[in-house]
């Protein structure tokens, strides 16, 4: 549908098939969302996630589905905390890179557990990736149907 830009209304509710216009050598071409994030998303703003013992994180939460970068902190007595993938056949997780890294605060015996969601695949295995130290990192990437480990960091 073609309105003109007296017609248009403003949203802070975008979603990856809204469309807009972009005038290119003396063209306008419809670009969408989702194609415009990729575009201008050039820098990782990192999202703080406190690891606790005995705590379950489950990142299918809607807050977290634009994080790239997840830095760890662990905080309490030592244990482990399982922190749940997102789901990869979401729409929104199909190529989709995630970061994991841990600061300082991991010592001995402590321990973050990212684990697939559901019956989902960390590099073909339904086990979980161990995050156990400090300066300790992943990076996951999806395509559709499972994460894959593109790099470790140790």
């Amino acid at each position: 549908m073609s309105k003109r830009i007296s017609e248009l209304t403003a949203t802070t509710d975008l979603n990856n098939v809204d469309e807009f216009a972009v005038v290119q050598s003396s063209e306008t071409k419809k670009v969408s969302f989702a194609n415009l994030q990729k575009e201008i998303v050039n820098y990782l703003v990192p999202y703080s996630l406190p690891v606790q013992s005995n705590v379950n994180q489950d990142l299918n939460n809607s807050i977290y589905a634009n994080v790239e970068i997840f830095v760890l902190s662990y905080s309490g007595p030592q244990g482990e905390m399982n922190i749940t993938l997102p789901d990869a056949t979401d729409a929104n997780n199909i190529n989709r890179v995630i970061r994991f890294i841990s600061n300082t605060t991991f010592v001995t015996n402590t321990r973050a557990r990212l684990t697939p969601f559901g019956t989902q695949t960390i590099d073909g295995s339904t086990n979980y990736y161990e995050i156990n130290k400090e300066y300790e990192g992943v990076t996951l990437w999806s395509d559709g149907t499972e994460w894959f480990i593109i790099q470790k960091k140790a």
